[in-house]
C-alpha cells in the first residue's frame, strides 16, 4: 500500500509547480518560502536537541503556543522547530518573540523528502497536533526510533470510515504513534481501532487560552467603537460572511449604531468579502485600511491575524463560523473566555464536546437561518451582560496544560 500512497503522491508532486504558481497568485503560498515544501531547508546548528512540533494551520499553531512557552524555558530544549503548511500560521507565529524557535513548511509527504527532512533536523522528539496523519513522516520517525506523539489528536467519524477502508495500511501508520493525547472520548476510541497503542486522555489542549489581548491596542479599539453597538462574526468561511452581512442590513434600521466586526478566517479572501458586501449595499472598512471609522460603515472586515482576542474582548455577542457550511465549526472558547455569549450554526462536528460544555452555562444558540439569527441578536445585543464563565474555562484550562506537559515531558 506504501507503493500505491507513493505512486498517487508522486504524480501530485509533478503538478505542483502549477498549484504552487496559482496559490502564490492568491496570496495563500509565500514565493521566497515555498521550496521548503520540496525540501530546501534552513541550515542547522547540528543541536541534538531540537524538539519538532507540527500543526497544519492557524488553529493548530495557536493550540500549541502555551506548550512552546513552556518549552521556551526548558533548559533541556536547545531549539524548537515548529512546522507548518500555510502562510497565515507562519504570520501568526512571527508575532511572538520566541527565542529558540525556527520556523519551516513542512515538506510534502515524499519518502526521500521525509528522510532529507528527519536526517537535517536531528529532533530527538517529533509532536504532530491535531489530525495531521503523514505514513512516510511517521514511518521514517520510527525507523529512527525518534518518539513520536500525537498531541491534541483527532479523528473524526468521517475520518475513521476513510482510514478503515484500508485497514492494514491503517494499522501500519498508526501503530508508529509513541503516545496519542486525544482531544475527546470519540478521538480516543477511533484510535485505539486503526492500531494506535498508548492513547491517554487528558482533556482538549484548547481550553486553555493561548493568546493573550494586547491592552495597548485593546485601548485604541475601545476608544474608536465607543459609539457603536458591535455584533462579531469570527472565523467565517465563503458564504458565511454573505449571511451575516444580509443580517445586519435587515437589523441597521432597528439597532441605532449597530455595527458588525468579521473576522475571516483565511483574510486573503478579503477582496471577495468585501465585493460580496457591496453588492447588497454595505459600507465595509478594511482593519489595515487605519481610517477613522466613518458613521455609515456597516462592516468591519478584520483583514490581520492574531487579533481575535481583542475584537472579543469589544462584544459581547459572537457568532462563529464554519458552522452554517458543511466545514465542522470552528474553536468558539476564545471568544467564550472574553465573556461572549456564543452563535453557531449545525456544523460543529469537530468541536461537540466543547459546544456541549458551553451549553451547560447557557451562553449558546443554534441558528440555523437568517430569520433565526436576526431575532436572536435583535433580542441579545441590546440586554447581554458579559458571561462569568471565564473563571471556570481557565481552571480547566490551565489543568489540562499541566496534564499534557506531564506526558509530552516524558520524552525530552
Amino acid at each position: 500500500m506504501f507503493v500505491i500512497y507513493n505512486f498517487f503522491l508522486s504524480l501530485i508532486i509533478f503538478i505542483s509547480p502549477l498549484i504552487i504558481l496559482i496559490r502564490i497568485f492568491l496570496g495563500k503560498e509565500d514565493q521566497n518560502r515555498f521550496k521548503e515544501k520540496y525540501g530546501f531547508l534552513a541550515k542547522n546548528n547540528n543541536s541534538k536537541e531540537v524538539v519538532w512540533i507540527h500543526g497544519a494551520s492557524v488553529g493548530e499553531v495557536l493550540s500549541i503556543i502555551p506548550i512552546i512557552k513552556k518549552f521556551e524555558k526548558n533548559k533541556k530544549i536547545k531549539r524548537i522547530l515548529i512546522t507548518s503548511s500555510t502562510t497565515s500560521s507562519s504570520q501568526i507565529l512571527s508575532k511572538f518573540r520566541f527565542k529558540k524557535i525556527i520556523h519551516q513548511f513542512y515538506p510534502f509527504d515524499l519518502n526521500f523528502l521525509t528522510k532529507h527532512f528527519i536526517n537535517h533536523w536531528k529532533p530527538k522528539l517529533a509532536i504532530f497536533v491535531d489530525s495531521e496523519i503523514w505514513p512516510n513522516m511517521f514511518n521514517n520517525l520510527h525507523k529512527q526510533n525518534i518518539p513520536l506523539i500525537l498531541l491534541n489528536a483527532r479523528i473524526t467519524k468521517k475520518s475513521f470510515n476513510r482510514w478503515k477502508l484500508f485497514p492494514k495500511f491503517s494499522k501500519k501508520i498508526f501503530q508508529k504513534i509513541t503516545l496519542a493525547l486525544p482531544q475527546n472520548i470519540e478521538s480516543k476510541k477511533y484510535l485505539k481501532l486503526l492500531g494506535t497503542k498508548n492513547t491517554k486522555f487528558v482533556g482538549n489542549l484548547k481550553f486553555f487560552r493561548g493568546v493573550q489581548k494586547d491592552n495597548t491596542k485593546n485601548l485604541i479599539l475601545k476608544k474608536k467603537f465607543s459609539k457603536r453597538i458591535i455584533f462579531c462574526a469570527a472565523s467565517t468561511h465563503r458564504k458565511e460572511e454573505l449571511f451575516i452581512g444580509k443580517v445586519h442590513k435587515e437589523l441597521k434600521s432597528e439597532i441605532k449604531n449597530l455595527i458588525t466586526i468579521i473576522i475571516p478566517r483565511h483574510i486573503n479572501r478579503k477582496k471577495e468579502i468585501l465585493d460580496e458586501l457591496n453588492n447588497i449595499g454595505l459600507n465595509s472598512q478594511f482593519h489595515t485600511s487605519r481610517k477613522k471609522l466613518s458613521k455609515d460603515t456597516d462592516i468591519y472586515i478584520v483583514d490581520t491575524y492574531g487579533d481575535s482576542t481583542n475584537f472579543y474582548s469589544l462584544s459581547k455577542l459572537t457568532f462563529l463560523g464554519g458552522s452554517l457550511i458543511p466545514h465542522g465549526g470552528q474553536n468558539p472558547l476564545e471568544s467564550a473566555r472574553e465573556g461572549n455569549y456564543i452563535l453557531y450554526g449545525p456544523h460543529i462536528e469537530n468541536f461537540k464536546e466543547v459546544y456541549k460544555m458551553l451549553e451547560k452555562f447557557k451562553i449558546t444558540t443554534k441558528i440555523n437561518s437568517i430569520k433565526n439569527m436576526k431575532s436572536v441578536v435583535r433580542q441579545k445585543i441590546n440586554f447581554l451582560q458579559r458571561n462569568t464563565v471565564n473563571k471556570k474555562l481557565k481552571y480547566l484550562g490551565d489543568k489540562i496544560l499541566n496534564k499534557n506537559l506531564y506526558e509530552i515531558k516524558k520524552f525530552i
